[in-house]
């Protein structure tokens, strides 16, 4: 919906005083979890409810006592940097039984607890609607016994109850992420990254088990990210012969000088017999069959472990506010709801029919039905299995179609870590696709200069785990060399151009489309692939390398954040980067708990910054003595870091000391994260399909020519699909003079910042979700749209 055909609704109407909810974490543990309940409690606290942990999941309801205890403001400080659940979580075998569920209902009731928030998996979220589906039941059954009175059983009639997915293996149908999924990817290309440089120095090949027992995603996913020679995961059980087709892979990739095989097994990898395949019996084939120097890693509970990316802690607090409100607004009518995200958006969905979609999955499974499997998957994991065969396997070149057109591709901008996995992406898809690939050195400049040359499959190797921009990258825009430019163009008869950049990228397209008057050489289907940091590119929810620099952010934050606790009453201003772009500066804030983030979009003056002296003058009278404020470069030309950083240290005189920390470039820098990994890849990908698609459309009388706007586009991610657009229409959602979009989705997401710092706000909450219901796609739908 646009803004212009809603009414804002503030939850402001929406008030918590005299509910009571009760947040628990069952089942296997994930890193986020503890964000998730830190923004419940939160979230509970200003909307003026009162909200109480229970301890060791179920069991602590079932036990009762000390396991389920009121909290404050200050009981979930510190906790979202940490791993794990702080609140921990147990296998509880007595719930299972209506003796055990009486006894939970019991203690809820004697606290007045009827709202509960569940962050598990699908077994504690199944639990969870059970005992509400049994609530009315089990009140009337203790008013029997005369535990409770006629009173209470009028008064806490019914429970509502709101799950969010906290699981590693992403194996709940209906959402697109759960919490933990990112991290332990972030875990598992940790592992592959250093496995491969000790891989490479021996000439070894390397099985890597990840976990996933019955779903494939992590496994899937990191082989996507790291260019794994062979996945085995079990929605997509090899074809018969597999031993000989992959050992048949292995060793062509060793007759490219490849110097290493990394090959990816999910725990629950089967064939097509529905018999189990280990990591052990992958390792014995090869080493009988090529006799390969061959190791087994088993990440295990490494993947459960560590702290949480920015992207989980992001997903989680905005989860949890999600289920506060769910809550707020439930009725008796309505079903017990799952908060999630489908794309960019959170979205609510019935509890039960998310449930029932994951076991179809698992029914399929075993009933050998696979394809039908992933298709109940979603559009999501479709999407990562078409796009990892296309770019692992290469055809023989005599089954390649020949299309005779020739590719270009470049790096415009400052350099963004993913940018080379986009690079590796096109170069393969356009092989496949039968065109001659070339790369383009430095940019518009290296082209200008005949700094052009093809590139081959087996020359992007390895490639996706390197950061930066191999091919290089200038911020040159092509205005000023045109006529080399197509001179270039005309040489080396390039029939389309991608481009892989930021602002700058998108710049150069209008300035390449403009003149197409003048040179028929740029009347060629032109593609740009949204790659920066700062992540301001109009048409487009994210810039690949944005997540990897909120991950740099959110890892120096946590260390910052540390050395203040330590020494007590200190408070720390963060410069990010970013342009006047305040989106590192704003989701690095929410990541990392900071009290305030200064960005150009939201003008502050000298009244603001006095009232967030004075809020954490306040904050120092409290246990949590330290405080963390983000300061976009360009957010005020006046209110410069050092005038934020002096006045600070002006007015804390006494109360606490001030320290300014500028992060400059290392931002930029850093081996590309898994989601940036991955979307680039993705992206990419789809952007060559387009070009190939309008090469066909484009070509007549033996030339390609394309004169009109949609054959220059940029293809973006928009809430929740991919968008093709073209740049001409872009033109009026820009702001030219300080390189950012008009209008930008993650604003929205300001109060939720300020909320989980104590400030009082407004949050528009008129997005947030009204109840859908869980949509089987058609296969033809994976091809559009979805990440």
């Amino acid at each position: 919906r646009s803004a212009m055909d809603h009414q804002p609704k503030f939850f402001e109407n929406l008030s918590g005083t005299g509910k009571a909810i009760g947040v628990l974490t069952s089942g296997g543990d994930a890193q986020g979890m503890n964000a998730a309940v830190r923004a419940v409690v939160r979230m509970g606290i200003y909307v003026k409810a009162k909200v109480y942990f229970v301890y060791e999941g179920y069991q602590g309801m079932v036990d009762g006592g000390g396991n389920i205890v009121e909290v404050s403001w200050e009981s979930v400080s510190s906790i979202l940097q940490v791993g794990g659940t702080v609140i921990g979580s147990a296998r509880c075998k007595s719930f299972r039984t209506r003796k055990g569920r009486l006894q939970a209902a019991y203690n809820l009731v004697q606290r007045g607890i009827t709202n509960l928030c569940v962050i598990g998996g699908d077994g504690s979220l199944t639990g969870a609607n059970l005992f509400r589906e049994e609530w009315s039941g089990l009140l009337e059954e203790l008013a029997q016994k005369r535990k409770i009175d006629e009173e209470a059983v009028k008064k806490y009639a019914y429970l509502n109850i709101v799950g969010m997915v906290g699981s590693i293996d992403n194996d709940f149908c209906g959402t697109d992420m759960t919490i933990g999924t990112d991290s332990a990817l972030h875990r598992i290309i940790e592992v592959v990254d250093a496995i491969m440089t000790t891989a490479q120095s021996h000439q070894r090949t390397f099985v890597l088990e990840v976990m996933g027992r019955h779903c494939g995603y992590l496994a899937l996913v990191s082989a996507l990210a790291c260019g794994a020679d062979w996945v085995f995961i079990p929605e997509y059980p090899p074809e018969e012969g597999w031993e000989d087709s992959m050992c048949v892979k292995l060793s062509e990739n060793r007759a490219r000088k490849k110097r290493l095989n990394i090959i990816i097994v999910a725990e629950g990898a089967i064939d097509c017999h529905n018999k189990p395949i280990t990591s052990e019996k992958v390792k014995d084939l090869v080493v009988q069959r090529l006799g390969f120097d061959t190791r087994v890693t088993i990440l295990g509970h490494v993947q459960r472990g560590g702290t949480p990316s920015a992207f989980d802690r992001i997903l989680a607090s905005r989860m949890g506010v999600e289920a506060v409100l769910a809550l707020l607004e439930a009725t008796p009518a309505t079903p017990a709801c799952v908060v999630s995200l489908s794309g960019n958006q959170a979205v609510r969905l019935p509890l039960m029919e998310c449930v029932q979609m994951t076991q179809e999955v698992q029914k399929a499974m075993d009933k050998g039905r696979f394809a039908e499997a992933v298709r109940l998957r979603g559009r999501s994991f479709e999407n990562n299995l078409n796009t990892y065969k296309l770019l692992s396997h290469k055809k023989p070149d005599a089954e390649l179609p020949k299309t005779n057109f020739n590719v270009a591709v470049l790096n415009v901008g400052a350099p963004a870590a993913g940018m080379n996995a986009a690079v590796r992406a096109a170069v393969r898809v356009g092989i496949t696709e039968g065109h001659k690939m070339f790369a383009v050195i430095d940019g518009f400049e290296g082209f200008a200069r005949g700094k052009i040359k093809e590139i081959s499959w087996g020359d992007v190797g390895g490639w996706t785990g390197q950061g930066g921009s191999i091919l290089g990258t200038k911020r040159t825009l092509p205005a000023k060399y045109l006529e080399k430019i197509a001179d270039q163009m005309r040489t080396n008869n390039i029939n389309a151009l991608m481009v892989i950049g930021g602002f700058e990228a998108y710049l150069g397209l209008l300035e390449l489309s403009a003149a197409r008057e003048k040179y028929d050489e740029f009347c060629v289907p032109m593609v740009m692939v949204p790659a920066t940091v700062s992540n301001n590119v109009p048409g487009s929810d994210f810039s690949i390398g944005a997540d990897t620099a909120l991950n740099t952010i959110t890892d120096t934050c946590d260390r910052i954040k540390q050395s203040a606790s330590g020494t007590k009453r200190r408070v720390f201003i963060i410069e990010t980067m970013g342009g006047y772009c305040g989106y590192l500066a704003n989701m690095g804030a929410l990541a990392a708990g900071a009290d305030a983030a200064y960005i150009f979009e939201e003008q502050f003056d000298i009244r603001e910054l006095q009232a967030n002296v004075e809020h954490l003058t306040e904050k120092m009278k409290t246990s949590i003595q330290r405080g963390l404020v983000l300061r976009n470069e360009n957010c005020n030309e006046n209110y410069t870091t050092d005038f934020i950083y002096q006045l600070y240290s002006e007015e804390g005189k006494g109360v606490f000391d001030c320290r300014k920390n500028v992060l400059g470039h290392m931002q930029q820098g850093g081996a590309p994260s898994p989601f940036d990994r991955n979307f680039g890849t993705k992206i990419s990908a789809k952007a060559m399909q387009w070009i190939s698609k309008k090469l066909k459309e484009t070509y007549r009388k033996g030339k390609v020519f394309a004169n009109t706007d949609d054959s220059v586009c940029l293809l973006g991610m928009r809430r929740r699909n991919l968008v093709f657009q073209p740049v001409a229409e872009l033109k009026t959602e820009t702001d030219f003079v300080h390189r950012i979009p008009k209008e930008q989705w993650w604003l929205k997401l300001r109060p939720l910042m300020k909320i989980l710092a104590k400030y009082k706000t407004s949050y528009d909450v008129s997005d947030s979700g009204q109840l859908e219901h869980v949509a089987v796609h058609s296969p033809k739908e994976a091809e559009t749209g979805a990440i």
